[in-house]
Formats: C-alpha cells, structure tokens, sequence
C-alpha cells in the first residue's frame, strides 16, 4: 500500500525545486552577465575577428606639381598583398591545409623575395587579415594572381588576396630631390616638401567592412560597409622643372671638375616675390629610392671594417645625401657679404661712390692684423673699385665706419638673425655675434663675411633685398594648394617682410654689383644681359681649427639680372673644393654665368647683344637629314651658318654637327651626299687663346666651336676644350671651348 506524502513533505519539496530552480537561474544569469556584460565587449571582439573582414582604403596623396603643372610626385596603383590563416585552419583535412601553407609560403616568398619561414610563420596567426608585403606593382601583382591560378585545386583564392593601394612615384627621378623629400612605407612624408606639407598632402582614409564566411570568403551581400577615401590636397610649387634641371646639371658638373669634397648648392630665386625657381643641390638620391646610395657612398660603405662601423657611416652617409645643404647647413658667407656692409654704409650716408680708400695690403683693429689678398695693397680707390677688389682692408674701414650698434641693428632687419621661414623642414639657425658681445676685432672681420655664419637661403634673401628696392622678401616653394577637384583652395602670399634699406641705396647697389661683373667677376657676364655680381672666398674657420687643414674653402658667387631692373638671382657654393682652384670667382662665378645663359632667354627676357657678341653667339645646327641637297644649303644659310657638301649625290645622308649642336656664327655644317666618304682632321689646342684666335685656329683645322663662359672682354683667354689637341675627328666637330678669367681672386 503506497503511503503519500503529508503536506509538510509536499511543501518540502517544492521549497527544495523552487530554492534548485533559483539557484540554477542565478548561475545561469550571472554566466551570461560575464558573458554579455563584464566580457561582452571580449568577446564581441573574437566574434567580429572571426565573422567580419575590415579594411582600410588608402587615400590617394595629393600630388606636386611645378610651377607650369608638371608632375613632380604623384601617387600610382600598388596593392598590399593579405593572407587569411583562419581560412586555412578551418579545412578538415590538417594535411590539404599543410599544403596550403607551404605553397603559399613557397610561391610568395620567391615572387616577393621575402623569407620563406617569415611567410610560413604568416600562415600560422589567428587572423583573417595578415599582411605579408605593401606596395607591390603592377608585374608583381600580376605573377601573384597567376600564382594562384596554377594551383586552383587548392583554391588559394581564398587564402590569398590583393587589395588596392597608392604607391608615391617621382617621374623625374633625382630632379629636385632633397627639395622634394620622400615619403615612407605608410605614406608618411619623411623629407622636403613631403614632410612640411604632410597634413596637406595625406588623404582622409576610407574603409571597407564586409562578412565573411566559415571559409574566409567575403559574403558582401550579407553585410558591407563603405566609407569613400578622399585624395589628399596638391601643390603646386614654384619650382620651374627646366630651370631645376639647369641648375643642377651645372652645379654637378662644377662639383665634379673641382673636386668638391662637401657637395655643393645652387639657388634661383625672383627677388621681388621670394619665389623659388630652383634649389638644387648635388649629391642627392633619388626619392622612389631614398635608402639607397650612390655608388660612390656605397664603395665606402663596403670598405668599412667591421658591422659596427660600416652602419655607422651608411647612416651618416644616408643623412648626408637627404639634407639640403641650401637650407639646413650654415657658412661663413665670405666677400657675397659685402653687399649687405656696404649696403648699411651707404643707407646710413657714411659712404658714397666718391668715397676712397686706401690699402697698402693690411689693416690692424685692436691689435689684430688682417691682410689683402693683394700682396703690397690696391693703394688708392674709390667705393667702385673696392666692392670690384673685393678689398678686406677698404670694407674693414667700411665696419668701423658704421659702428657696432647700427651693423647689429642692420643685420637683423636683413633677416640674418633669424630663420627666412621657407616652408621646408629642418632649416637651421644663424649663428654670429651679439651686439653685447662684438667688439672692434668682431666688427672687423663680419664686415666683410668672415667669423659668423648664415645659411644660402638668408645670403640670397639678403643680397635680393639690397638690388630690388630694399624689401626683404618672404622665399617660399608653394604657390598655391589645390582640392581633390583641382580647385585653388589657397594661395601664397608674396608680399615683403620688411623695407631693410631705400630705393636711393638699392639704385646704388645695381650700380656697384653691375661694375663688379664688368671688372672684378668677369666669368659671371653673360653674353646679351646686363649682370650684377658678387663672388666671394670663406674659410671655414671652425673645421680648420678642429683639422688643422688649412686648405678648406667655400667658393660662392651671387648674380643679378637684368641689373637694370632686377627679378632673377643665382647663389651658387661649392663647399671644400680640391682641384688646383677655390676662389669663388673662379670655380663658382661660371656656374652663375652658365645657369644665366641657360634659363633668361627662356624665362622671356629679351637678350641684347653687342656686336662682338653676335659674332660668338652659339646658333644651332638645323636638321637637313632626308633634304634635297638645294633645301640643305638654304636651311643652313638660314641659319647663319657655312655649309661644306662632301660626295656628288643630291640628297642629304648625313650631316655633321648634328642637327641641335649649337656652333659658333659661321660655323661649317657638313653635308655629306655620299655613304661613307668622312674626312678626318686633327683637333688643334685651342687652349691660352682669344675667341678671335680660337676661331681662326678651329677654321683652319676644319672643326667647329662653341664657346663657354664669357668670352667677349679681348683680354680674356680660353683655359679648356671638351676635345684633346691631337685627337683624330671627323671634320666639322663641334669642340667647346671653355673662357674665364684666371686672374680673378676674392678676398
């Protein structure tokens, strides 16, 4: 017989099941509040990780243009190239996903040259998204997707993935590159304009979330997210790439006859608007490559003992070929700088061109002896013939004359005292002596350059303000910026900082720097313009008392054009020259005049030439290839120039100079009419002469000529030519012909 339960037993069980019930609900509530609460952000994370692919989209950088909206640097299709470990680890078979992972590592790690453990290791993460290489091209990409259709039985399209990015190109290779700068692996400008003007240039990133599948496959009809990029803003700088080009392709030609041992920089610059036309300086690197060194750097890299040591001087040389020397390196500026002391001298009504001064080659201030370039003095001269002179003792006068007080207040307003603020990083600080602190001697020897230093970039500041009015421009790179549209969204300001001296004193300083050109800084003329010039010598005071090398020099030259009515300025220095030559006037002034001849007929000044001129100016050869032997003759005629026809057959084969060499008026272009038939000659020395010599020696050997430098002054005599006397050539070779004043010195 079944007994039931009592009520109290009843009532016991069911407190017992309600207190069970209870207590498991607790448990369970308080599980999911550590699961949805406390870790829920945890684990919603390992979720998203595991279910969702999120990708950022690069944002096109803005790009640079030159000042006529010629690319500079622009950005190009690359791809990042991504694999997915989680696709992989979720195959059933642990031997098919060991395959897998080896012919990925296999197959990437050749086509991308990258470690085959370091790409197998990619395989083994917890990830859906694991980069393996950035900014691969095009050919790179293309052999990846043709890598992963010779294995489709693995299905490697679901392990392997491209996504599309930027890459920053420079078309122009080595051309403006430490103005330019570079940028790094993420975009991220690291030199030069890129650097400055990152926040401009850097685009606002989109992205991309999609779902993805058990198998890593995006199902971006279930769930996609995306946010456009927005391109970066561009510059337009203003730089001239021709004028660029120029520049460095005779500042590099100059570094390499002279031996220049700490590179050398040329700066072109409108001294009314402080824009910068050109700023080159030679070593450099080329910007798609900018970890690599030239071939010079690296051989002494490799000659280095010991890892250590050859990091070290990499680095070092690294630095060294990324710095731009026009702005990031200070000089003692040398005689250039007699330009600003007499500038003050004549401003404060201390000077005029009547004034004289005498030099009997030394001056003493306080004790301290200075001597003349000039053994015995220049005597007796007016204001002309100093600044032409380039006479120490003459400008030691000139300083004490302005005192110490007015110097100080007068170097400062030509901005000398403080950076030019050109818009590029790392520009480095003047250093000279504080007013408290400059004595007598002091004065002394800044007045004409020595014992401070200031950077190119406040020299050519300084020297434009002295010839344009008296106004200290503001030098800038970027003219204007524009928006991913290509519409001007900002435009530099070119007005002046300051009025440093009158219109009367800069009138004066046209007048002086011109008779300087004429008569002290000949190798600076230029053939049809007139030229305002200053050339100056510096010793590197500092490196020749750590060194004890007492032969280290700078050799500099600042030009002026027209003079008349001034807009262009050339600074060019050659830093530690170590051929047979230093002074400025020799080594640098050249350069000017090359760069001059070059860039102001094709900025649009009209040339004017004098007689004598015309009788040397280059013409260039016309093309007669092809032409009937008639046509021939009239193109050359044409062109001022004599023609020689060589064979009896009517049309024209082959021609000699080429057409595009440049030849002196009434130079012989060859017309040959016949297959073969050259006639040799030999080339004469055409070393130690006059132009008129030089021709008559080129006529009678049957070889043209083309002169370089200025060869208009009678007294000045030709020191080179681009083809050794006693060479054998082809008859109406062009030969250039180098002229320069070799008597030329700085104080």
């Amino acid at each position: 017989m079944t007994v039931k339960p009592g009520k109290t037993m009843v009532t016991r069980i069911i407190v017992v099941m309600v207190a069970l019930i209870l207590s498991l609900s607790l448990v369970s509530s308080a599980s999911l509040f550590n699961i949805m609460v406390i870790k829920g952000e945890k684990y919603q994370s390992y979720a998203s990780e595991q279910q969702l692919y999120d990708s950022l989209v690069t944002a096109p950088r803005g790009d640079i243009y030159d000042r006529n909206m010629q690319i500079l640097a622009t950005s190009s299709p690359a791809w990042t190239v991504y694999i997915t470990p989680n696709g992989i680890k979720r195959l059933k078979s642990a031997d098919k996903a060991e395959e897998v992972k080896k012919t990925i590592a296999s197959g990437l790690s050749e086509i991308l040259e990258l470690d085959y453990d370091t790409v197998y290791g990619y395989t083994e993460k917890n990830s859906y998204y694991v980069i393996v290489k950035k900014k691969v091209e095009k050919a790179v990409a293309d052999k990846i997707r043709q890598f992963i259709l010779d294995n489709k039985s693995l299905e490697l399209v679901k392990y392997i993935g491209l996504d599309e990015t930027t890459k920053r190109y420079y078309p122009n290779e080595h051309l403006a590159s430490v103005v330019l700068g570079f940028v790094g692996s993420d975009d991220q400008g690291l030199a030069g304009i890129e650097s400055y003007y990152d926040n401009d240039l850097t685009g606002i990133a989109g992205r991309v979330v999609a779902a993805k599948n058990a198998a890593g496959a995006d199902m971006r009809f279930s769930y996609e997210k995306v946010e456009e990029a927005v391109k970066g803003k561009s510059l337009v700088l203003t730089l001239d790439s021709y004028v660029q080009y120029t520049a460095e392709k005779y500042l590099e030609a100059a570094i390499a006859e002279n031996k220049i041992a700490e590179r050398g920089a040329a700066v072109v610059m409108n001294v009314n608007t402080g824009a910068i036309l050109a700023m080159a300086v030679k070593g450099d690197f080329d910007p798609n490559e900018p970890f690599t060194l030239s071939a010079e750097d690296q051989a002494k890299v490799d000659a280095a003992e010991g890892d250590e040591e050859k990091s070290k001087l990499k680095s070092e040389l690294m630095n060294r070929q990324w710095r731009n020397k026009a702005v990031s390196d200070t000089m003692e500026p040398g005689s250039v700088f007699k330009v600003v002391t007499a500038s003050i001298a004549i401003e404060e009504n201390l000077i005029n061109n009547n004034s004289t001064f005498f030099c009997n080659g030394h001056a003493t201030v306080a004790g301290q002896s200075y001597h003349c370039h000039k053994v015995g003095g220049h005597g007796s001269q007016n204001l002309m013939q100093a600044i032409s002179n380039s006479c120490n003792p003459a400008f030691i006068t000139i300083g004490q004359l302005v005192g110490v007080s007015t110097f100080s207040k007068y170097f400062k307003a030509f901005g000398l005292t403080e950076k030019t603020g050109i818009d590029l990083p790392g520009e480095a600080t003047s250093t000279y002596h504080k007013e408290d602190k400059m004595g007598p001697v002091e004065l002394a020897s800044s007045s004409f350059g020595q014992t401070f230093n200031v950077t190119p970039m406040q020299l050519i500041s300084a020297v434009s303000a002295a010839v344009n009015g008296g106004y200290l421009v503001q030098p800038h790179l970027v003219e204007k910026k524009l928006d991913s549209d290509g519409k001007v969204v900002e435009t530099s300001s070119t007005s002046y900082k300051r009025q440093v001296v009158s219109a009367s004193t800069s009138a004066t300083m046209r007048t002086l720097m011109q008779y300087v050109s004429e008569n002290g800084a000949k190798n600076a003329l230029v053939a049809g313009y007139n030229i305002g010039a200053k050339t100056g010598t510096s010793q590197k005071v500092s490196k020749i008392l750590a060194t004890g090398d007492k032969a280290l020099y700078i050799g500099s030259c600042a030009t002026v054009a027209p003079i008349e009515n001034p807009e262009i300025a050339v600074y060019v220095m050659l830093d530690e020259p170590k051929g047979d030559k230093y002074y400025g006037g020799l080594i640098s002034a050249p350069v000017n005049s090359q760069i001059m001849s070059d860039i102001l007929p094709y900025l649009g000044f009209e040339p004017s030439y004098t007689d004598e001129e015309l009788k040397k100016l280059s013409l260039t050869v016309p093309d007669t290839m092809g032409n009937e032997i008639g046509e021939a003759k009239g193109k050359v005629t044409a062109a001022k120039l004599e023609y020689k026809v060589i064979g009896s057959g009517g049309t024209v084969l082959r021609q000699l100079p080429a057409a595009g060499s440049k030849v002196i008026s009434g130079g012989i272009v060859i017309l040959y009419t016949e297959e073969g038939g050259s006639q040799k000659v030999t080339v004469p020395n055409l070393t130690g002469l006059t132009a008129t010599e030089v021709n008559t020696a080129a006529a009678n050997a049957g070889v043209n000529v083309e002169f370089s430098g200025n060869s208009s002054d009678g007294a000045i005599r030709s020191y080179k030519q681009s083809i050794g006397a006693g060479e054998s050539v082809d008859t109406g070779t062009v030969v250039t012909v180098y002229f320069g004043d070799e008597n030329v010195v700085d104080g």
